[in-house]
């Protein structure tokens, strides 16, 4: 079984965020494998295990992604690739670029990420699917996988559904699906010696036209302090007329 992940290198989760220049400041920050990109990578590897097979993880990104890539090859991927340009700026290009990837190599199996912890727009891996023509399967819990076809658990916003859908396929992974391995040493060693390619738009095929970005940024802030907490006073009569109408003027509620 022929297997793509689909990962993304963002900031540590518990890095503090700050604005300079309209942009979010780089320098000195740590960066990490998407958290939900682990829960797909494992899920991989797992499969692997039962069906045999071959792990490749994909990304587009700057340099600095191949930190990400290194991790998840420590995991257990096979070998990594990595599309760097300046001219993929938006989930429109990048979806263009990943999907002529898998076009290029074929695949039996795409995962990814639920979605990914610093834009959390859930957007790319559902434009692969529908770039390839293949069926896909949102934020799933389970995973089996029966010759050509995979019936999956999926979480529906607090309720679940089970889905069966013909193999090749994208799934993208929630939390509740594995529980993700640490690189061993052993594997950080490994992963050192596994193949690792770097790609452009035209080893893909492509030109800074057909990914020119479909969105814009008009601006980027830090969302606005959050103000002290404030005591009502009175009987509770009084305090309940007083939220209501701190609700109305300044919660702007209805």
């Amino acid at each position: 079984m022929n297997i793509i992940v689909l990962a993304k290198q963002t900031l540590d989760t518990e890095e503090r965020i700050l604005i300079k220049d309209g942009k979010v400041a780089e320098d000195g920050a740590k960066f990490i494998l998407n958290p939900y990109d682990e829960y797909a990578v494992e899920e991989a590897i797992r499969q692997k295990e039962k069906n045999g097979g071959r792990i490749t993880v994909l990304s587009v990104g700057p340099e600095r992604s191949a930190e990400a890539l290194r991790t998840a090859l420590a995991m257990g991927a096979d070998e990594a690739a990595l599309i760097s340009d300046e001219g993929l700026t938006d989930e429109y290009g990048v979806s263009l670029a990943l999907a002529a990837y898998v076009r290029q190599h074929g695949c039996d199996l795409l995962l990814g990420g639920s979605f990914s912890v610093d834009n959390g727009a859930g957007q790319v891996a559902v434009r692969v699917a529908g770039l390839l023509g293949i069926p896909h399967t949102s934020s799933i819990t389970r995973l089996e996988i029966d010759g050509g076809r995979a019936v999956v658990l999926r979480d529906a916003e607090g309720d679940s559904e089970t889905v069966e859908v013909v193999l090749p396929a994208l799934f993208t992974a929630q939390q509740g699906l594995n529980d993700p391995r640490y690189p061993s040493l052993p594997g950080i060693m490994k992963a050192k010696k596994k193949p690792f390619r770097c790609l452009q738009l035209a080893d893909l095929g492509l030109s800074e036209a057909d990914v020119a970005p479909r969105t814009e940024r008009t601006s980027l802030s830090l969302p606005p302090d959050r103000p002290a907490g404030r005591r009502l006073s009175g009987e509770p009569k009084q305090q309940a007329a007083q939220l209501v109408r701190l609700l109305q003027t300044e919660g702007k509620l209805w």
